[in-house]
């Protein structure tokens, strides 16, 4: 088999009580007959126009040959280095190809403007601008993040005296405002089935054009994905998706918190697009499943709450059961492409598991609005609550703050945290000079005790910045904000870089706020200095 699912414990006995349910409502051969009454008639309009994910593969074929094409062009005029601008499932799933692949891809989902000249520039071992090419992917193009990206990137090489037509491939959905765009300025184009929502859309266009122009061979990931269409197609308990469905969202109470762990597995940095599928598809209306990153020697791994399904990810799923003892975890292994579909097909399967549309992203444009509202008002971040060793502290409750230091606010936050609760990390910060950042999720989930998250801003809002307003109101909330003194036109906008990082930021505490949960922000003036200061306030 092309995809390998061990349970056991307390998730095997899940697994059996759930299975029978969805073998006999003949979900698996539904969803690959799209089938769009499966989750409802509320959803039935929705489900209709996003199931053509299912026929990816056949779809995407031809364009493999074009893709190979453009790059064999592309290289011959010593354009070697590629960088992504998208956001949400248009840059996690080319990241995880790319990275699996072992090819140099660069992917641009931030506004920090360091960040941003940082991927405009290159370096001395992937090249400078002279050798970039810039794929936009966006399904309209409406995207503020990738809109400013390429207007950015275009103004760089005009500068140069370069004409962007040259350098500049676009990924949207035929029809679309960004098509017209680029065809008006002589961008090639590539159009996706406009059938799939972004994060779904890994064996689309949207997956394969900036991986293969990277590199990677799209070609053999198609070809591991049609290997497992058989196996997620059939009603039968063999079925891997609907067995990792049940593993998940199966069981009453239900354990409504998932540890994806990445334990030996030849795939790299997997869990980060799983985290966008499932907290996007299934956080709403009160409910969810909660996806938690986690590294082997997690403290949520070796004091695993009971909210909280460990799936670990591995090379060998059978020969990892018989020499390593896990009890009442989820041991996948399998190759990129049939991750992809199981993980697609079990992530709609939870939808119905859980009675709601995993289609749609109701709460996703409250932040974006707010945003957008900010950046025309411009209101000034008022007074921090206090400062402390040059961290500017702000807080939605007045109590928070009442300790006037940091490891004080830090554990008045977690005291917030209920029996069932999580804490949400978000670091609007340039990740390539601060990626050290990343690590104080481990220092945080050991100070507090309950699973914890972390994203990079404000690439998270598009995936798990859903789950966070509309699945269960059981959150604490901390933001990071790196203030650095470097910040960035963008070009026709009447606002800079920094000017849309911190709307963004100010604009997702608003919205948070407004649905009842707490925020501290953490605002660091001199992000390579104070982020110890951070550390040593987390222990």
């Amino acid at each position: 088999m092309s995809f390998e699912i061990h349970v056991s414990g307390h998730v095997k006995d899940v697994v059996t009580q759930t299975l029978p349910g969805l073998v006999d409502s003949l979900v698996a051969s539904g969803i690959t007959a799209g089938d769009a009454d499966l989750w409802g008639t509320d959803a039935a309009a929705e489900a209709a126009v996003r199931l053509g994910w299912v026929d990816a593969v056949s779809v995407s074929r031809p364009l493999v040959a074009e893709i190979a094409a453009l790059r064999e062009e592309l290289v011959a005029q010593g354009l070697t280095r590629v960088v992504l601008a998208g956001m949400g499932g248009s840059s996690l799933a080319p990241e995880v190809i790319a990275r699996t692949a072992g090819v140099p891809l660069v992917i641009l989902d931030s506004t920090d403007p360091a960040q941003v000249l940082s991927a405009i520039d290159g370096d001395a071992e992937s090249g400078g601008l002279e050798q970039t090419v810039l794929v936009v992917a966006s399904k309209s193009g409406s995207t503020i993040e990738t809109d400013s990206a390429r207007r950015a990137f275009e103004a760089a090489w005009s500068d140069l005296g370069i004409d962007p037509a040259q350098r500049i491939v676009v990924v949207t959905d035929p029809g679309s405002p960004l098509e017209q765009y680029a065809h008006e300025a002589g961008y090639r184009v590539f159009t996706a089935d406009p059938h799939v929502g972004g994060r779904y859309s890994a064996l689309t266009a949207f997956g394969l054009v900036p991986s293969g122009l990277a590199g990677a061979d799209v070609g053999e990931l198609l070809d591991e994905a049609e290997a497992t269409l058989l196996e997620v197609a059939i009603d039968d308990a063999r079925n891997p998706a609907l067995t990792l469905a049940a593993a998940i969202a199966g069981g009453h109470p239900r354990r409504d918190k998932m540890g994806l762990v990445s334990d030996g597995t030849h795939i790299v940095g997997l869990p980060d697009w799983i985290e966008q599928l499932v907290a996007e598809s299934t956080g709403k209306g009160g409910t969810g499943i909660l996806p938690v990153v986690l590294l082997p020697v997690s403290p949520e791994v070796d004091q695993t709450p009971k909210d909280l399904q460990i799936v670990r990810l591995v090379d060998d799923a059978v020969h990892f059961r018989l020499i390593e003892q896990h009890p009442d975890e989820v041991l996948l292994s399998g190759s990129l492409g049939a991750q992809f579909v199981v993980w697609e097909y079990a992530t709609a399967i939870v939808g119905r598991l859980l009675g709601i549309n995993p289609f749609d992203q109701p709460d996703v444009e409250s932040a974006k609005t707010a945003a957008r509202g900010l950046l025309d008002a411009r209101p000034d971040a008022g007074a921090p609550a206090f400062v402390a060793d040059g961290v500017e502290v702000r807080v939605s409750d007045p109590a928070l703050a009442a300790s006037g230091t940091l490891a004080g606010v830090l554990d008045a936050l977690w005291e917030r945290l209920g029996t069932d609760g999580y804490v949400a990390v978000h670091a609007y910060a340039d990740r390539t000079s601060v990626p050290q950042l990343a690590g104080i999720r481990e220092l945080i989930a050991a100070d507090c005790g309950r699973p914890t998250t972390f994203g990079w801003g404000p690439r998270f809002l598009h995936s798990t910045g859903q789950y966070h307003k509309g699945g269960p109101a059981n959150g604490v909330f901390l933001q990071i904000i790196g203030a650095g003194e470097v910040d960035l036109e963008i070009p026709g906008r009447p606002f800079t870089f920094g000017q849309l990082i911190a709307a963004q930021a100010a604009g997702d505490a608003e919205v948070l706020v407004a649905h009842g949960r707490p925020v501290v922000t953490l605002t660091l003036t001199d992000p390579q200095v104070e982020v110890l200061s951070l550390f040593e306030a987390a222990q």
